[in-house]
């Protein structure tokens, strides 16, 4: 039988490409508007965005032969050097800002987002602790709350950014990981509590925050002011229909719609492709939420505690991603800043998913192969 990554989960395979392409085709058809009117060049982010996912599957590739042993002796390095990266960018001088947000590190023509660095050393941390403390979880009270210092340090630079939409996704992450992980119910729930309680509180301390909501319970109140996005996303879902206006023509994205090619990319996809489309994609995504459980699962049968909870982090992480971002773009959830995964424009995102997506064809590859685990793939 081959042992060559590429036919490690084929199925996979298909979905992250299907999902990636897809993602390229809209990107295009998205940004051509703004594009060719902001910088005269109409292919301008669809040209980068498939530059950024060529890096991507090249890195991805690299990626790939690397063991998950490797991974696991520097999970605490890794998430302690994202947390400096996460001080970096808050240093006037060294960090960019844009619209009153300080997310971005620039490197030469690009800027790298700190925050999805850090989504993905967090799981890798989480899944090393879980390995090292296996079965000690449900004995000890206090045992499940040691790794959430760093976490929690790397929450508060997200909040000073502020990044409240990643700080989210990371902690539910995190606690969606200790829980498979064997955590004790009672401090899990404690937990749980004390994350609502602390999202509540950064909700009503930030004035803009409880616009936000306010805006998502009523967006039709204040259509051309604080609901002006939800409500052109809203009528780009209303004429989309069963079947789409057609790839290419949507009206929205004509300047209707602030950030179509990023973060509201998902409402321009229901508009062109209509409910169809729209359903695809939920889809796709759920097949791929599907194949990384299933790939968990199988590792934690084998044995393999830190390439289970690397399977199960990923695939919760991109899966409450993706939810997250289409419900706002439904609204039945106040508007975020995150991305699309493997969908929306973005290097950074992009890139990184890439990476995750090698580690979880990475666990498959190891939990089918275990002699794998001790050398390295030969391309």
């Amino acid at each position: 039988m081959s042992t060559s990554p590429i036919h490690s989960d084929r199925y996979l395979l298909l979905i992250v490409m299907a999902i990636l392409s897809l993602g390229l085709v809209m990107v295009g058809s998205a940004s051509i508007s703004i594009a060719a009117s902001k910088l005269d060049q109409p292919f301008y982010y669809f040209s980068r965005q498939a530059i950024f996912a060529c890096i991507g599957i090249t890195v991805a590739w690299g990626m790939l032969s690397v063991r998950l042993s490797f991974w696991q002796q520097n999970a605490p390095t890794l998430l302690v050097i994202g947390i400096i990266l996460l001080v970096l960018v808050l240093i006037p001088g060294i960090g960019r800002e844009v619209n009153g947000s300080r997310r971005w590190l620039p490197l030469g023509p690009i800027n790298v987002q700190v925050a999805e660095i850090i989504k993905l050393f967090a799981i890798i941390y989480i899944a090393d602790y879980l390995q090292r403390h296996r079965g000690q979880l449900k004995k000890s009270f206090f045992k499940i709350f040691a790794p959430l210092v760093l976490v929690a340090l790397a929450a508060g630079l997200l909040i000073v950014q502020p990044d409240l939409g990643s700080v989210v996704v990371i902690l539910s992450t995190v606690l969606a990981m200790l829980f498979l992980g064997g955590a004790r119910l009672d401090v899990f729930a404690a937990l749980t509590a004390l994350l609502a309680i602390g999202f509540t509180a950064a909700v009503y301390l930030a004035p803009y925050r409880m616009l936000r909501i306010q805006s998502f319970m009523d967006p039709w109140a204040d259509q051309f002011g604080s609901g002006f996005q939800l409500t052109q996303a809203l009528i780009a879902f209303g004429r989309g229909d069963w079947l789409g206006v057609g790839l290419g023509s949507s009206m929205q994205k004509l300047s209707y719609l602030p950030e179509a090619h990023t973060d509201f990319l998902y409402s321009i996809l229901a508009e062109e492709l209509g409910l169809i489309g729209a359903m695809s994609t939920i889809v796709l995504f759920t097949l791929f939420i599907w194949r990384a459980l299933s790939i968990g699962r199988a590792a934690e049968l084998a044995g393999q505690v830190f390439a289970a909870q690397i399977a199960y982090g990923i695939g919760i992480w991109l899966g409450i991603q993706a939810c997250v971002n289409m419900g706002v773009n439904m609204g039945v959830l106040p508007t975020k800043g995150l991305t699309l995964p493997l969908m929306s424009y973005g290097g950074s995102s992009l890139v990184i998913a890439c990476v995750a997506i090698a580690l979880l064809l990475r666990v498959d590859l190891e939990t089918r192969y275990p002699e794998k685990a001790a050398v390295r793939v030969k391309r």
